[in-house]
């Protein structure tokens, strides 16, 4: 918390700066007109969505909020304010950074480095602003590692109950109520971050995210109109993969079709078709279960465009991100074949999976907020 606080009060101290020192101008003006193009989207719209995908990694902590379920006070109340309110709240932060930068600075004379910091280094008596500026990006880096490691050591414990992955990583300490040996094992994921190029890293953790996201989304459609053993599941499918072809086709159209009418044409028979497959999907299947505390409003809408605008994003990621993604999914699903499997439904024959669910159905530390709480 003393670490979040520092790193907010440095992001309000460079939007105050930006819009103090900046210049509209910048906005629309280019520093070099020959080479750059001007206006205010100097890209189009396909810049945009471009660049949207390479920052999508900045949305990626969120997820941390929901791994600490088992440790917050009221769960249905306490996780959708946590997860909805940081993400209004950090975005319209962002955008705000954002413009700052662009007025400091047109778009073209940006240092991809160390931007902010860079913006006032050369300035005469400003130079105090890049050191101050340099010292709040160390702590935004510190705590968003530490964000990272919150929720990664809490979805290791979890799975390590099921034996999905070594038991060894489930282990709660008897003090602290937190998954140590969980948090210890991030060294490794410190080490490949060290040792692995930041473009390289930052895609592969974009269409790592990206996917989950889509795949959540999908989840969410599925769980809500499927009930297993009293509802027939072939609906849902069909209106899940049908959705997703329509955009993956409108993501390929955007991305490969040629400007002009007739892509015009495409991509809006392409929206048309997507709502009409939507209206089809509300009309004739009904919600299978009710959220008995809090659930997505207005389905299946909202995930719907959650889906269409991660396969969107995905679209916008570099052939090498799949090649790479590709690799770890199928190492991970090996892993999953041939250890994890085995390990769980031996746990389950061995009663150590009943014994794990008593333990989590008599919370014995929700007061003092351990992981062992639930």
């Amino acid at each position: 918390m003393v670490l979040t606080a520092i790193h907010i009060a440095f992001i309000l101290f460079i939007i105050v700066m930006g819009f103090w020192r900046g210049e509209v101008r910048n906005l629309t003006h280019p520093a070099n007109p020959e080479k750059s193009p001007g206006g205010f989207l100097p890209y189009g719209v396909a810049g945009v969505f471009n660049g949207a995908a390479m920052v999508y990694l900045s949305y990626i902590g969120y997820d941390a909020v929901s791994t600490m379920a088992e440790e917050v006070r009221k769960p249905s109340r306490d996780i959708p304010i946590g997860v909805s309110g940081s993400v209004a709240l950090v975005a319209l932060l962002y955008c705000l950074m954002a413009v700052s930068m662009s007025m400091l600075v047109p778009y073209d004379a940006i240092d991809k480095e160390s931007p902010f910091s860079a913006a006032f280094r050369g300035s005469d008596g400003w130079g105090w602003v890049s050191n101050v500026i340099g010292a709040g990006a160390s702590f935004g880096i510190l705590t968003s590692l530490l964000v990272s490691m919150l929720g990664q050591a809490r979805y290791l414990c979890v799975i390590g109950r099921s034996s999905v992955v070594p038991p060894w990583l489930a282990r709660v300490h008897p003090k602290t109520a937190t998954p140590v040996n969980a948090s210890v094992s991030l060294a490794f994921t410190a080490v490949i971050a060290l040792l692995t190029d930041l473009d390289v890293l930052l895609n592969l953790v974009s269409i790592g995210t990206l996917f989950v996201f889509y795949m959540v989304s999908n989840a969410v459609v599925y769980r809500r109109y499927v009930t297993v053993g009293s509802t027939n599941p072939w609906p849902t499918t069909s209106f899940l993969l049908a959705f997703s072809f329509v955009s993956l086709t409108f993501t390929l159209i955007w991305q490969f079709a040629p400007a002009g009418l007739a892509k015009a044409v495409l991509l809006g028979g392409c929206t048309v078709v997507a709502v009409a497959v939507l209206q089809v999907f509300i009309s004739l299947v009904p919600q299978a279960r009710k959220p008995e505390h809090w659930g997505v409003p207005l389905m299946p809408w909202v995930p719907a465009v959650s889906v269409f605008l991660n396969v969107f994003l995905l679209g916008s990621l570099d052939g090498p991100s799949y090649v790479r993604f590709g690799f770890f999914s199928v190492f991970a699903v090996l892993v999953y074949v041939f250890y994890s499997v085995h390990a769980s439904f031996d746990a389950e024959q061995n009663g150590q999976l009943t014994k794990a669910a008593e333990r989590l159905s008599h919370p014995v530390g929700r007061e003092r907020g351990g992981a062992s709480g639930v």
